[in-house]
């Protein structure tokens, strides 16, 4: 059975390019593009990881991190924030608050995110 990937990104250009990135690498994906669809979406699908964008409507990426992290249910889900904040204190705030990477939007491409997310689900 394929590993559920939840992608929660605002951008509809990036969301649908990393969906099929990452569809064509043999993963389920489920997508939101705000963060009360995702939180929904987290409780009922349950998926393996989720890659999450801070700056999203609704719940903003941190408030949903600290939602998925203080829940017991959730708690063990891996997060990558991909995000534009590329500054040293929004990487570590994400790390501080359970992500299990951090990536800048600017620096990474979806190929290397793809990588980046089958490296994570192997663990």
């Amino acid at each position: 059975m394929s590993k559920k990937i939840l992608i929660v990104e605002d951008e509809a250009s990036l969301l649908y390019a990393l969906q099929t990135q990452l569809n064509v690498a043999g993963f389920e994906t489920l997508v939101a593009s705000d963060g009360e669809t995702a939180l929904s979406l987290i409780f009922k699908a349950r998926p393996d990881l989720i890659v999450l964008d801070i700056i999203i409507p609704k719940i903003d990426g941190w408030a949903l991190l600290q939602k998925i992290k203080s829940n017991k249910i959730t708690k063990g889900i891996p997060v990558v924030i991909i995000s534009n904040l590329s500054d040293d204190d929004s990487r570590l705030k994400g790390l501080e608050l359970g992500a299990k990477d951090y990536l800048a939007k600017i620096d990474y491409s979806i190929a290397d995110l793809v990588n980046k997310i089958k490296s994570i689900s192997e663990l």
